[in-house]
């Protein structure tokens, strides 16, 4: 295979990036996904009675597979996949791995094994559906653990994924959006609550933005979050080219 001559450029479509958006239940993390451009969910739990949307149930690791294989077919008009949870999808592919195996656990192969063996199949599956012609989000609740230093301890809020299918995700997607609550004085004193999305990396909670595109704080709204990635698609191309 050839070296590449020339750079690859930046992706500008939000149809080309992965996004994993986490927080608290019944934030509104799937009625904000909802409203990605011709959205398809993958439904690994219930939730979306709420919601008019197109999905697929997925009850097992099989049927998850099997979905992967039907839209990478493109026999369809989808540009977004969402995976509502992530974590639950997670579960299954443990849960794959310990029949494929006979075993009641992971732990039960030995020696990490089993968990290697899930971590692997749950990265494979994982790069095949953020490497289909379409946006990928991933969906996933959220937990508060504690942080030892060598200072201190303190905690932070991050998805609820073990530690190294955590890291799989995080090191896969272009964003990482915590939806969060915050809580600002009122002209009349009383406190007043909006939800928002934080995209920047915080001692306090995960995030982050490769693309550049986002303010640190946004509106807990689609529309909202469309406006600020295309208007700053300039900034973002000139600082890029520096």
């Amino acid at each position: 295979m050839p070296l590449p001559t020339t750079k690859t450029p930046p992706k500008p479509n939000l149809a080309d990036l992965t996004v994993l958006t986490y927080g608290a239940t019944k934030i509104g993390k799937s009625t904000w996904c909802s409203h990605a451009e011709d959205a398809l969910f993958l439904s690994t739990e219930p939730g979306l009675n709420s919601l008019e949307v197109f999905q697929i149930p997925v009850r097992s690791w099989d049927e998850l597979l099997a979905a992967c294989g039907e839209i990478a077919e493109g026999n369809h008009g989808f540009k977004t996949v969402i995976l509502d949870t992530v974590d639950n999808a997670y579960k299954m592919c443990a849960e794959h791995v310990c029949r494929k195996f006979k075993v009641e656990h992971e732990s039960d192969l030995g020696f990490g094994k089993g968990y290697a063996l899930t971590n692997n199949e749950f990265q494979r599956v994982m790069n095949k559906l953020a490497f289909m012609p379409c946006g990928l989000y991933l969906i996933s609740h959220s937990q508060e653990i504690e942080i030892e230093t060598r200072t201190g301890k303190y905690t932070k809020t991050v998805p609820t994924l073990p530690e190294k299918a955590r890291k799989i995700v995080l090191g896969l997607v272009d964003m990482v959006l915590y939806c969060d609550i915050e809580t600002t004085a009122g002209p009349d004193g009383k406190a007043l609550a909006r939800r928002v999305m934080r995209t920047k990396p915080s001692l306090y909670y995960e995030a982050g933005d490769r693309t550049g595109r986002l303010p640190d704080t946004i509106d807990l709204n689609y529309s909202k979050f469309i406006e600020e990635f295309n208007n700053n698609s300039d900034k973002t191309a000139k600082e890029i080219r520096k």
